[in-house]
């Protein structure tokens, strides 16, 4: 691993992080062809918040938090800091103090697959979190890893630079040169849903909707009434 941090990334445009945010992880990542997600392991330590920040990465040894702190002073407003490390780890890597700085600097949130703590305080202060594992176990400052490097996250990639939607369902990465799209798909989906839904509250039903009923028949389903059903046992 190269030791490295990178000081001038480029980022997506707010205005389009913004409107990814406003569709949250689940269109998003069905609009995008249900890619990006970064799994069922990163969990948020609060409820009913959705957001979506430029990421900055940080690449730290298990145990140790030197390189968080190496990333804080990269990060500007409308970032979201994504954290990993070279070997698992479980460790309370961040908590309210790192929370404070990264605050002051504009950033958002953060997702880290490893451990967080002072979670009363970080749900206090509003300050959001994805993580793997809530622990109180401290981190030293001793080991150099990297900043703003392409990591891996949940079995995704993720880039400096990409757009990191995260909310209730879990977390989503976004390329960045596939942001302006994502948005203009996600757009296109929510208004297909709208239609659906009306149809749906109207008491249309999702097998005539969706034309199930032509599949249920090539998959060979019968319809039987409970006479027949027992009949045939």
């Amino acid at each position: 691993m190269r030791k490295v941090v990178v000081t001038d990334i480029a980022r997506t445009d707010l205005a389009v992080v913004d409107d990814l945010a406003g569709y949250g992880v689940a269109t998003v990542h069905e609009a995008l062809g249900r890619i990006g997600y970064l799994g069922t392991g990163l969990r948020p330590i609060q409820r009913g918040t959705r957001i979506a920040g430029n990421a900055v990465t940080a690449l730290c040894a298990p145990g140790d938090n030197l390189m968080i702190h190496a990333a804080v002073e990269q990060c500007t407003a409308g970032d979201l800091l994504v954290v990993t490390t070279t070997s698992p780890c479980t460790d309370g890597m961040f908590g309210e103090l790192l929370a404070t700085s990264l605050r002051s600097r504009g950033v958002r949130g953060l997702v880290i697959e490893a451990g967080v703590r002072d979670v009363a305080e970080l749900n206090a202060m509003g300050f959001p979190v994805w993580s793997a594992a809530v622990s109180a176990q401290g981190t030293v400052k001793a080991t150099a890893g990297a900043v703003n490097v392409p990591v891996v996250v949940g079995g995704g990639l993720v880039r400096p630079g990409d757009v990191i939607v995260a909310d209730d369902d879990g977390v989503l990465c976004v390329p960045r040169a596939d942001a302006a799209e994502g948005v203009r798909k996600a757009r296109a989906r929510i208004e297909k849903e709208e239609a659906t839904r009306e149809a749906l509250a109207g008491g249309q039903l999702g097998l005539d909707r969706y034309d199930l009923r032509s599949l249920l028949r090539e998959q060979g389903v019968e319809y039987l009434t409970a006479a027949e059903y027992a009949e045939e046992e």
